[in-house]
């Protein structure tokens, strides 16, 4: 019983001991905070800036220097700091001595991110500023504040800045990127309410390209605002290619989001490369404007239209990034396709089919010679389809549509199907180009159905009366870095059949120089003939077309041919044997050889033999008149040739 009487006793005791305590250590601290007030009252907020300096310095490694007045206005979760004369200092290494000057500095400081040990300014307000940002060829970069400049976790948050004035430099030695931008803060008055706009100015280097832009937007940069998009209309040149946005961008940070309209003027999209890091071919000047959205890791551009050279496209093109590599996904439609605008895509050296010709009158190549820029091609994996309604062409190239797909993985490239319209006809072809290797590897494979042989040769007479379907096959497979050093080592099988058709009588009688039939068809009029059959069939070999079966067999007579084309050296040696199935009374027959460059072919006759033939028919005619036409009569050995045979074996070979 006393022990518990002593036990209640105690309890009171605790209790007011406990109760001076805190009443003590409470007016200690409003004794201190009394004081700090009174000293803050008397003295300002500049006594702060002396441990805020050696905190800094303490910290990054870097100097802070305050040398204007400091005020601190507490609140709740945000507290407000304003400082005039400020600079921070960049790191040693870098060339600018400072980070930030400002005249004037007002920021805000997430208090509750204080406790977590990360500095978020929401807001900031600078005054007569110049920020210098640079990235060391070691990849150090002066905006992270942790000694090695390295921890990406190291550096300040920022909401949105506002700059009345002032600019702002980036430099990148390892990108051979110097930029430099002028801000400033400019207002308008509208009927409704008075507004204020940032303006800017941009120029200097990127990746080696020249630089040079101006825009404008909001009057804050949201540079990690993830919810309020930011206005933005700029235009810019970098290198040779024009650019224009106008529209909204969310996050300036990381570009979270965007919606933009934007416009794309260039001499080729090759040169897109160093902007994007995405290879995309060789290109005549072009021009595409459309709406640029952005989400997430999506990139489209969607319902473009443009132009490259003087064809017309639309369509879109996505990039989705975040993988191995970026995959780029278009569908692209055109009304009106040059084949011009094609050349550059295969290597075909720029310029119009005049400048083409003229080019070729002083090289002599035609084949495709410019190198294809394979170490390229692991930059992005491509998925494209191109469908042309239209095709603007030379009369020669009788192409009258165009659908293609592009796939590319991995650097290896694949064109299936690659299809033309042809003479009323259909080609239909897979490409495919490995470049995971060099020098690169090259595959055709093509089936002509259904070719009108009428429209085949639109130049040529042969064309202008000739009836018949020509089919045929081919697969070739060669090495080299460009469309014509593939041809060049190429091996492989070629095959054209035309059967049951009719052919220009006139045309096969010059062939036989069969003066007689000349004449009189040239005062009755041409008339069209049976054409039983064409076959040309050859084996490629490093690069050499041997003909195996070169047959054009008539009502009237029979073309049996031999000899080879060289697409190494460009060089054509055909020799054709015209053979008569009745006898002429009049004729100068001759072989007829097909000689001389793919761009300067010649098509000649056997002159000694035909000047033999004539020579004898004078020296004939002196002895006897009648006599002159015994060495010009042609007796028609040629027989009928086995087209079924000859057809069986060209569809064979490929």
């Amino acid at each position: 019983m006393a022990e518990t009487l002593l036990s209640n006793n105690r309890t009171p005791r605790t209790l007011r001991l406990v109760s001076r305590a805190i009443i003590w250590v409470a007016a200690a601290v409003l004794v201190v905070a009394l004081m700090c007030a009174l000293t803050i009252a008397l003295v300002g907020w500049n006594w702060l800036r002396g441990p805020l300096e050696q905190y800094a310095l303490q910290k990054t490694g870097r100097v802070l220097a305050i040398q204007g007045d400091l005020n601190v206005q507490f609140g709740w979760p945000v507290a407000r700091i304003q400082a005039q004369a400020l600079g921070f200092a960049n790191p040693s290494w870098a060339q600018n001595p400072h980070l930030l000057t400002a005249q004037g500095i007002e920021v805000g400081i997430d208090i509750p991110q204080l406790f977590h040990r990360k500095l978020v300014l929401p807001d900031v307000r600078l005054e007569q500023a110049d920020v210098s940002l640079e990235r060391s060829r070691e990849g150090r970069k002066s905006w992270l504040l942790d000694l090695g400049q390295t921890d990406e976790e190291a550096r300040i948050g920022l909401g949105q800045v506002s700059i009345e004035h002032g600019s702002i430099g980036f430099d990148d030695p390892s990108q051979e990127t110097s930029l430099q931008a002028t801000l400033s803060t400019a207002a308008s008055s509208t009927a409704k309410a008075p507004t204020t706009g940032l303006q800017f100015t941009v120029q200097g280097n990127y990746k080696g390209l020249p630089v040079k832009g101006q825009g404008s937007g909001g009057p804050a940069l949201a540079l990690s605002d993830t919810q309020l998009p930011y206005p933005l209309n700029a235009r810019a040149t970098i290198g040779r290619t024009a650019i224009t946005l106008d529209g909204t961008v969310t996050d300036l940070q990381t570009l979270r989001a965007a919606d933009l309209h934007m416009t794309l003027r260039g001499d080729s999209l090759e040169q897109l490369y160093p902007l994007l890091g995405i290879a995309f071919p060789v290109t005549r000047p072009y021009t595409a404007a459309g709406r640029l959205v952005h989400s997430g890791s999506t990139w489209r551009f969607e319902k473009f239209a443009g132009r490259v050279g003087s064809s017309d496209l639309a369509g879109y093109a996505q990039v989705v990034i975040g993988g191995k590599r970026p995959t780029l996904t278009a569908e692209v439609q055109s009304n009106r396709l040059a084949l011009d605008d094609l050349g550059p895509v295969i290597g075909a050296r720029p310029g119009s089919v005049k400048q083409a010709v003229a080019q070729l009158q002083n090289t002599g190549h035609v084949l495709p010679d410019l190198p294809f820029n394979t170490e390229r091609w692991d930059s992005v994996d491509a998925d494209v389809q191109l469908q042309a309604k239209s095709l603007l062409r030379a009369q020669a190239l009788p192409l009258e549509n165009l659908r293609v797909h592009l796939s590319l993985h991995d650097a290896l490239l694949t064109l299936k199907p690659l299809n033309f319209g042809l003479a009323g006809g259909q080609l239909e072809a897979t490409v495919t180009l490995d470049g995971r290797h060099a020098p690169l590897t090259g595959q055709a494979q093509a089936l002509v159905r259904k070719v009108l042989l009428g429209k085949l040769f639109p130049t040529l007479d042969l064309g202008k009366n000739s009836i018949g379907l020509v089919h045929g096959e081919f697969d070739l497979k060669g090495t080299g870095n460009s469309v014509g050093s593939m041809l060049a080592h190429a091996n492989g099988k070629l095959g054209l059949v035309v059967s049951d058709g009719q052919i220009s009588q006139l045309m096969m009688e010059k062939a036989g120089l069969h003066l007689w039939e000349i004449l009189g068809l040239s005062l009755t009029g041409d008339r069209l003939i049976k054409l039983r059959c064409a076959v040309a069939d050859f084996d490629v070999k490093q690069g050499t077309m041997q003909a195996s079966a070169l047959v054009l067999d008539t009502q009237v007579s029979t073309l049996i041919g031999s000899g080879n084309i060289d697409l190494k050296n460009e060089s054509i040696d055909l020799m054709l044997d015209p053979r008569t199935k009745a006898t002429s009374p009049l004729s100068l027959h001759s072989p007829i050889y097909i000689r001389g460059s793919f761009a300067h072919p010649r098509v000649q006759i056997d002159k000694g033999r035909v000047i033999t033939r004539a020579a004898g028919a004078v020296g004939l005619g002196l002895l006897n008149p009648l006599l002159a036409l015994i060495p010009l009569v042609d007796a028609g050995p040629g027989k009928d040739s086995d087209c079924g045979e000859l057809v069986r074996d060209a569809k064979a070979r490929p």
